[in-house]
């Protein structure tokens, strides 16, 4: 027993390798993850006490945990039977399948991320590249929802900037969960955004057992009470009109609804801008009649970062306004999980054109379409005034004076990008840019000949 044994150092080395890494697994990490995640639930309790919405214990559970339960629960086991009876393999098979569709929806989520990173972030680059306006009562449509409910965003979708102005202005309320699509899958953008919460979605898939996967967690999700947004058109709007709603996510909400249990809130939420990054690309794919966008997410970042770098230097290179609106919340209870879901489509849709921000590139594009004949600076201001008595949505809560200031900044950022063009006459539309001033035009609620007061709780605030 007390005899020397000669081994070659690499084979030793190996050895205590071994050792350290049990002793680390079995004695160390637990001890450690145990001593970080008290820090973290502390930090969590504090920081709910400051949320108007607390953020649920449905999201700050183990992402392994909530995997487990997914793929265990009884309706996607019943959807695993079917898939293997179907598609003719073994039930382990499916089962496996099922787990990958739970591994890639199934968010990690870090509070540490969202608040301390995200949402500054988002504040920071928000307010870089735009004049952020809000809603005078946006706070106070939140306010209207009981706190026991599950609040759920219902936005329209113009730019990926949609999810940076958002999460910025629900910092104070809630940490949301966003539904986001595969464009989101690329690594390390992958790993950042489900950190932040967002659960992944195929917007193709058609097969029963992914549908079924998904919609049990977007269920779990809601009768956990975890603050959700969605964007229900299913992308990027091509044309800048509102698109009808699709039924996907809503109709798993509606079907996964307990009456006895947590009520069910949709908060419209319209969202506009005076400048859209990916108007072009978008553009392009209305005309091509696809969805295929060819903008590479390293021109948009290299994009982003040179008008970073000119506010740095200290010369405006913002876009103009970005405006969001929270419109008058709907109850999935008052309403009635059994009437028809396109019927509450139809009225979530109502209700965010109700409040769609009125800027001021969209007004001057509709002029500008419109006037027969080139205009003066103090035409376009004119024709603007009397433009904004017969839109629909939100006007921008602004002086009378100022009418004219935004109008003169709108002109020169269309002006920057030759879509109108100065000539001896006046002002007039580049034919050739038609198609990007009738996009900003569709953005907006245009009623001919009626005199539309817009509501005070729907005008805008600088953020």
């Amino acid at each position: 027993m007390m005899r020397t044994v000669e081994l070659p150092l690499w084979f030793f080395v190996l050895i205590v390798l071994f050792a350290a890494v049990t002793f680390a697994s079995h004695f160390l990490f637990p001890s450690v993850r145990w001593f970080f995640r008290r820090r973290l639930e502390r930090a969590v309790t504090r920081l709910n006490q400051r949320l108007t919405r607390p953020i649920e214990p449905f999201k700050l559970a183990r992402r392994y945990d909530m995997i487990q339960r997914l793929i265990y629960d009884p309706e996607v086991s019943e959807a695993i039977a079917a898939h293997a009876q179907k598609e003719g393999v073994p039930e382990n098979v499916a089962f496996e399948q099922a787990r990958r569709y739970a591994r890639e929806i199934v968010p990690s989520f870090s509070a540490f991320a969202y608040f301390s990173f995200g949402a500054r972030a988002a504040r920071w680059l928000a307010n870089a590249l735009y004049d952020v306006r809000t809603g005078v009562n946006n706070d106070s449509q939140l306010a209207k929802v009981s706190p026991d409910a599950t609040v759920i965003f219902v936005m329209n979708h113009r730019s990926n900037m949609d999810y940076v102005l958002v999460t910025y202005l629900a910092a104070q309320a809630s940490a949301l969960s966003y539904a986001v699509g595969e464009w989101a899958r690329v690594w390390p953008l992958s790993r950042l955004i489900k950190s932040m919460g967002a659960y992944f979605i195929r917007r193709r898939a058609r097969g029963q057992l992914y549908r079924k996967v998904l919609a049990r967690y977007v269920q779990m999700a809601t009768q956990g009470g975890v603050t959700q947004a969605i964007f229900p058109e299913g992308g990027l709007t091509v044309n800048g009109k509102l698109m009808p709603l699709k039924m996907g996510l809503l109709s798993y909400v509606v079907e996964g609804f307990d009456a006895d249990g947590r009520d069910v809130v949709f908060v419209p939420v319209a969202i506009n801008y005076d400048r859209i990054l990916e108007d072009r690309v978008l553009i392009a794919a209305d005309k091509r009649g696809d969805r295929r966008f060819g903008a590479r997410i390293s021109v948009i970042m290299k994009f982003i970062l040179h008008n970073i770098w000119q506010r740095v230097l200290r010369r405006d290179a913002r876009f103009g306004m970005a405006s969001v609106m929270f419109g008058q919340p709907l109850s999935l209870r008052q309403f009635g999980p059994d009437g028809p879901i396109e019927r509450l489509a139809d009225k979530l849709k109502t209700r965010i054109e109700d409040v769609m921000p009125v800027t001021f590139v969209p007004l001057l594009s509709h002029v500008m379409l419109n006037a027969p004949a080139p205009l003066s600076e103090a035409q376009m201001v004119q024709a603007v005034r009397d433009l904004l008595p017969r839109t629909r949505g939100a006007v921008p809560a602004i002086e009378e004076g100022d009418v004219a200031s935004y109008v003169i900044r709108a002109r020169a950022l269309m002006a920057k990008r030759r879509v109108f063009l100065l000539s001896d006459d006046g002002w007039q539309m580049s034919e050739e840019e038609r198609a990007l001033a009738q996009y900003y035009a569709n953005s907006l609620g245009v009623v001919e000949g009626a005199q539309v007061d817009a509501p005070l709780d729907a005008a805008c605030a600088k953020s």
